[in-house]
């Protein structure tokens, strides 16, 4: 995670489990309820490439691998919006999860999970399979 509003450029860093990638890394700008960018990946060369190069989209999602941005979709409005139709939009998704994917994700929705790490709130979602076994049967 990284501080985008010029507040205290805090970095904050972490380990994350389900990703799967198995190379490349995926940056968002999307991240509730801050907004920082948040970024996972395998290298810290690609992960650095790719929050670099989403600085200069001013937002947005990208992926990178093996040095090369794959895929990526510009959210210049406030790193949240895309001013471009659903007809360019849509497919820019498409072809960002289907890079996502070939590195090595099993996620169905990898751009979705990725802005949902940074929520403070409902840790219990980041933390499901370590309270498993102390959660009654009803909620598993």
């Amino acid at each position: 995670m990284l501080e985008r509003h010029g507040r205290n450029g805090n970095v904050g860093r972490g380990f994350v489990k389900g990703f799967g990638l198995e190379r490349g890394a995926l940056a968002s700008s999307v991240g509730h309820d801050s907004h920082n960018i948040c970024v996972v990946g395998a290298s810290d060369e690609d992960m650095a490439l790719a929050v670099n190069r989403l600085i200069g989209l001013g937002g947005g999602f990208v992926a990178v691998r093996d040095g090369q941005v794959t895929a990526e979709l510009a959210l210049p409005i406030a790193g949240l919006m895309s001013g471009a139709s659903a007809e360019v939009v849509r497919p820019a998704v498409a072809t960002l999860r289907d890079a996502v994917h070939s590195m090595g994700c099993p996620l169905h929705g990898p751009l979705l999970q990725l802005s949902f790490l940074p929520l403070p709130v409902i840790p219990h979602l980041k933390c499901r399979h370590a309270l498993r076994r102390s959660l009654p049967a009803s909620v598993r």
